[in-house]
């Protein structure tokens, strides 16, 4: 057994020790292997879906390309956030692109056209986040109980 987890283990039984520590080691190189800094992509592209508003620009983005006005008026409707701000937009746009997942396509005329595009990595990704969002459509009801019971229990705890 790895000695740098024995005093993690100590509320384990004997016999599973050895077996959490060969897991946590796993665990630790696993991490190692694929996201030293805060920058790598491993630890940052979680994120980058979990923030207001990137997965939005995705899905609006495999519907087709959109100027910037257009993407901002197309996330205040249909957000559960309403506006986005001209700034944020541009930051959520800028990162979607050094990630690889959304094209910034200048037009030289005049005025210059900006438009954006979804890239073929952005649909492989949200390939995936269709996957989590249906999970969370089949157990939106589980869920949901799950917290009723733990406000439930919250709720008697605090009194």
């Amino acid at each position: 057994m790895d000695d740098r987890y024995s005093p993690l283990l100590s509320d384990f039984a004997r016999e599973e020790r050895a077996r959490i520590a060969q897991a946590l080691a796993a665990l630790v190189t696993e991490m190692a292997d694929t996201g030293k800094t805060r920058e790598d992509p491993i630890r940052e592209l979680p994120a980058r879906i979990g923030d207001r508003w990137s997965t939005l620009l995705l899905l609006l983005l495999r519907i087709a390309p959109f100027r910037h006005g257009a993407l901002k008026r197309m996330v205040a409707e249909v957000s559960a956030e309403g506006r986005i701000s001209q700034r944020m937009l541009t930051l959520r746009l800028r990162s979607l692109e050094r990630d690889g997942l959304v094209t910034r396509s200048v037009t030289g005329t005049a005025p210059q056209r900006v438009e954006y595009a979804i890239t073929p990595l952005g649909l492989g990704l949200l390939a995936q986040v269709d996957a989590l969002l249906g999970w969370l459509a089949e157990n939106d009801q589980a869920i949901r109980a799950a917290r009723a019971r733990f406000d439930v229990a919250e709720a008697a705890e605090a009194v």
